[in-house]
């Protein structure tokens, strides 16, 4: 299973801590999500390494409108093992869901932004990952707490409904918001997201990038086809 982080300077630890905090908790990596206007210093071999967990280096796209996001996401496809695309606009999470080239659409329901049958449908053609946050469960309280799970169970009777495929994460910016699988497991459950379907969640950031680093190899020429070099 693996973790999607904001790490140093955007959030308030540096990768390898994080990296070693999510080893101490179980994890099997980490995806480095950073904005693409807040690139960390780091290099994920190195980490990887010293701790005995994957580093897969990753960006969230965050643009003021689609066709900024489009120059973006081309940009940093060929660089990066893992595009996610920063929702919370309707805007924005249409052009997601719409990009074969992108991953993830993060947070789609955050700020003011909705999710709706046409973009579920969308994210199901082109392979997109919808990802169902558990920040709010974990940080807000209050009124903004209630409204947040409202929009995150909206979420997930879309994604039950069209089949659409997802992650999972607490979204943390520090390794002291890390949360070791089981406790995931056990917030989901109490927020109406069944465990199993939080750890397939989790899991599913590994298998793109595992999909993702065959297709930036050599051998691969497109979808289901690769050079074999084998006799």
């Amino acid at each position: 299973m693996y973790e999607a982080v904001h790490v140093a300077p955007e959030g308030d630890a540096t990768a390898a801590r994080a990296a070693l905090t999510a080893a101490e908790y179980g994890f099997d990596g980490i995806v480095v999500r950073n904005h693409g206007d807040s690139p960390p210093d780091y290099d994920p071999d190195a980490v990887a390494e010293e701790y005995g967990i994957d580093v897969v280096p990753g960006v969230e796209v965050r643009a003021d409108d689609p066709s900024s996001a489009s120059g973006f996401v081309g940009s940093h496809r060929s660089e990066k093992t893992l595009v996610a695309v920063h929702g919370g606009s309707s805007a924005m999470n249409r052009f997601a869901v719409e990009q074969p080239a992108v991953d993830v659409l993060a947070h789609p329901m955050a700020g003011d932004g909705d999710f709706d049958a046409a973009m579920a449908k969308a994210a199901v053609e082109n392979g997109v990952r919808v990802e169902l946050s558990l920040r709010a469960a974990l940080r807000c309280s209050g009124g903004r707490r209630v409204r947040r799970l409202q929009d995150l169970r909206k979420l997930r009777e879309l994604v039950d409904h069209y089949d659409v495929p997802y992650v999972v994460s607490a979204d943390p910016r520090s390794h002291l918001e890390l949360r070791a699988p089981r406790e995931l497991r056990a917030v989901g459950e109490a927020v109406g997201l069944d465990g199993d379907r939080v750890e397939r969640g989790l899991e599913e950031w590994g298998t793109l990038a595992e999909r993702n680093r065959r297709r930036q190899s050599d051998d691969f020429v497109e979808p289901g086809v690769w050079i074999d070099d084998g006799e």
